[in-house]
């Protein structure tokens, strides 16, 4: 890569809990500012929100923050299709190329752009989003199929079917998430650090984990009937719920009201990153059936703890997991629940599972998802 590559990524997007693709962004943002400290010949500057300069300059200390960005989600938004390419004309010096990491480009860039797309479900499932965000997201796809300079996907999955409905005419290059394996390993960073976590939470001794937003695509109304199928003979197991609520959780409240296990299941709303892993380690099963994902990131993180992975067949979680998760049609609630069961009641395949877990989610760094990115950078410049 030629030295000193100037790259500009927008990270006005990632809200103060973020999830999915803020996650992804901040992960990319943390391992780009280090190889930027390393020496790889690249000049970062993060593009925030005015009101959250301070958060990114903790989060990627070698990089250059400009807090330029509105903070309302409208104003934001007019931003990143108006305002962005006129940053980018006032910066000094100026990058040699931005980085939309959550769909969306300037409607007119002065420099090569480079856009994430993680998933295709604004245009193939509409209903599990809220109108507004199905009309934005599919024009910012187009868009990005349009007058990008390179399309970065999750994953082979999402790479096809981008390409099947947009017909891009840019490069598309798959680049797969990371792990931080610093975080998320099978051992807790100090004795009885995973019970303290458990204890401030207030997590039972035995629980079946979702973590997740609580949203129609996730599968949790199977989640939860399931569950009631276990929970009548199981009278210790419990249901622990980690996400916050987005649009379309109220039929998983309608479903809990009706629910005779309602009082065995803890929705514990947004928990921070640093609590994540221990809640993983001490799960007594992990479910993450979702009917779709562009890569289902919590799915490979409980590998990497260590934690017995249920998800969906056919999926790119299952792709990932490489034969150590339990898969099954995500719409089948009977198999779903033999599978958990399967999971509880552990055995030498379990354990086999287990291990084989750890060793597939240690392919996944989160430097090697940067060094992917700064050629897919050097690439769109040329």
């Amino acid at each position: 890569m030629s030295a000193g590559l100037r790259v500009a990524l927008d990270v006005s997007a990632v809200p103060a809990e973020p999830v999915g693709a803020g996650r992804y962004t901040i992960n990319l943002a943390r391992a780009l500012s280090a190889c930027a400290a390393n020496g790889a010949g690249l000049d970062l500057e993060l593009l925030a929100r005015r009101d959250d300069g301070a958060r990114w300059g903790e989060i990627a200390p070698a990089a250059s923050i400009r807090p330029v960005a509105p903070s309302g989600v409208g104003p934001r938004l007019a931003w990143g299709e108006w305002g962005l390419a006129g940053a980018l004309r006032r910066a000094g010096g100026g990058p040699a190329v931005l980085h939309g990491p959550h769909y969306t480009m300037p409607a007119r860039s002065p420099v090569p752009v480079v856009v994430t797309v993680h998933d295709l479900t604004f245009f193939d499932h509409p209903e599990w989003h809220e109108r507004s965000k199905v009309l934005v997201f599919r024009r910012a796809l187009r868009r990005a199929a349009a007058r990008a300079d390179l399309v970065v996907c999750v994953s082979g999955p999402t790479a096809e079917r981008f390409v099947e409905l947009c017909r891009p005419s840019a490069p598309v290059r798959v680049i797969p998430h990371g792990v931080d394996h610093d975080r998320f390993s099978p051992s807790e960073p100090v004795a009885g650090a995973d019970l303290a976590w458990g204890r401030e939470l207030g997590v039972p001794e035995r629980y079946v984990l979702h973590l997740g937003t609580i949203e129609p695509r996730k599968n949790l109304i199977g989640v939860l009937a399931a569950f009631e199928r276990l929970a009548v003979a199981d009278a210790d197991l419990e249901l622990v719920l980690v996400g916050r609520e987005a649009w379309g959780s109220a039929a998983l409240d309608e479903a809990l009201g009706a629910s005779p296990m309602a009082g065995r299941v803890h929705r514990l709303g947004y928990v921070r990153d640093e609590a994540l892993p221990a809640l993983l380690r001490r799960a007594a099963v992990v479910v993450y059936p979702a009917f779709e994902e562009g890569f289902g990131l919590p799915a490979l993180e409980a590998l990497a703890c260590g934690a017995p992975l249920v998800t969906s067949e056919g999926s790119v979680m299952a792709k990932n997991a490489a034969g150590a998760a339990l898969s099954v049609p995500p719409r089948d609630v009977q198999a779903l629940t033999e599978a958990i069961a399967a999971a509880l009641a552990g055995g030498a395949d379990l354990e086999r599972r287990r291990r084989l877990g750890v060793e597939v989610a240690a392919r996944y760094s989160w430097q090697a998802s940067a060094e992917a990115h700064l050629a897919a950078y050097r690439d769109a410049t040329l």
